[in-house]
């Protein structure tokens, strides 16, 4: 799969799209596989941008989103004033929505340019829209309350106050603009990715009709008679031994993954050795399965982090004494190998642990091709698109609110002030 050129094109109708929060254009290269000519991109992070000017030097490419208005975003793109869009992708930052964070949500700085991207979205009027986040997204509240401020000597929440307020407030902002939502949490694994990543996709349309969910080309163990996940062995398959760029680990911590085996972490290290390893973390609550972990090979990778040897997440090689390197990185997230990350090593780390996989791009642009040719697109009943219930957007409606999108209207009326 990474050994794709990116020069291939597809024999599908080429559309139309803009791009923000484009990163290292994981999403884009997906997008670009079936069809979607992406004329622009919007990126602030100075390693990112040098990525995008060195693979993709003809495309448009702005800063700040928050610097530009509709007008000046279709003259960077060279469009018209009443040309029309075919589609408006984007990841905003997730670490406002993010359950490992704070979760300030619209409070937050980057939650703030989540809104602006929707005001784009708005103004710029494309005939679909696409927005990535992480799965904090369906819970987090439109204003946080600390923990320590809720409960039996506290005011009781407010509507605002309470989960999932804040993707109910970008629901109602895009149907007043006349788009129809659709949205799920899918695992990559699903459509080919050889990584277990969680995304939530919500996809928007202009003419008001519902697009389909994400078709899945891949299950676990061959559900549905589908292709099984791919493995990291197939992931890195050809990947050349030699020449790897990669943090090391601590010889402290070495001194444990030398005891351990592909797929094993902390808990298959001798018993006696458990609390040594593990010091004050060791009477920390949860599985803590990430501590001293090896990659499995014949399973897909856990999802990619910004760095690979933090302690609590470990993304160790599975034989080798080393965290995964760049090059093993990019290949889980699909990069072509010709692709070219660039910044120091640290940064292209983070670029593509934050990346949308190649596969989930293709996906969304298969969704949108099929949809405009009018196809019947292939459904699974029931499919689990990922490891969590009632994350499709007429369950998670119904068990927020307690009603069907149906009588939505009224009660999507939550302010930000």
């Amino acid at each position: 799969m990474a050994n794709f050129s990116i020069k291939e094109t597809s024999n599908k109708p080429t559309l139309k799209a803009l791009s923000f929060f484009s990163g290292c254009m994981g999403l884009d290269i997906g997008l670009e596989r079936e069809g979607i000519e992406v004329l622009l991109s919007c990126e602030v992070d100075k390693a990112a941008r040098k990525t995008i000017e060195k693979n993709r030097p003809d495309i448009a490419l702005i800063g700040d989103i928050r610097d530009y208005c509709a007008t000046q975003i279709r003259e960077t793109a060279g469009l018209g004033s009443y040309e029309d869009i075919d589609l408006i992708v984007g990841g905003p930052p997730c670490q406002a929505f993010s359950s490992a964070g704070k979760r300030r949500g619209f409070n937050d700085e980057r939650g703030n340019v989540f809104l602006k991207f929707i005001d784009s979205i708005v103004e710029l009027r494309p005939k679909f829209a696409v927005i990535e986040n992480v799965r904090g997204l369906l819970s987090a509240s439109l204003k946080h309350r600390p923990h320590n401020l809720r409960g039996a000597n506290h005011p009781l929440l407010s509507q605002e106050e309470k989960r999932g307020g804040a993707l109910l407030h970008i629901i109602r902002q895009l149907k007043e603009a006349g788009y129809s939502i659709s949205f799920n949490l899918y695992n990559t694994a699903n459509f080919g990715s050889p990584q277990c990543r969680e995304r939530v996709i919500i996809a928007c349309s202009r003419d008001g009709e519902k697009l389909p969910y994400l078709t899945p080309t891949n299950s676990e163990n061959g559900l549905y008679g589908l292709p099984k996940w791919r493995t990291l062995r197939e992931a890195l398959e050809g990947l050349p031994k030699e020449e790897h760029d990669f943090v090391k680990f601590p010889e402290k911590r070495l001194r444990y993954y030398r005891l351990l085996k592909p797929g094993q972490n902390w808990r298959d290290l001798p018993v006696e050795l458990h609390q040594e390893a593990m010091g004050s973390s060791y009477h920390a609550g949860g599985g803590k399965t990430g501590f001293y972990r090896r990659l499995a090979w014949d399973k897909p990778s856990p999802t990619l982090l910004t760095h690979p040897a933090m302690p609590a997440t470990d993304l160790a090689h599975p034989e080798e004494d080393r965290p995964l390197s760049i090059q093993e990185y990019k290949r889980i997230q699909e990069f072509p190998d010709d692709w070219l990350i660039q910044g120091k090593l640290l940064d292209q780390y983070r670029q593509v642990g934050n990346a949308v996989p190649y596969s989930l791009g293709r996906a969304v642009g298969r969704m949108i091709q099929t949809y405009l040719s009018a196809e019947q697109p292939e459904s699974f009943q029931d499919f689990p698109y990922s490891r969590y219930k009632n994350t499709d957007d007429v369950s998670w409606m119904y068990e927020i609110l307690g009603y069907s999108e149906d009588s939505i209207g009224e009660q999507l009326c939550l302010s930000l002030s």
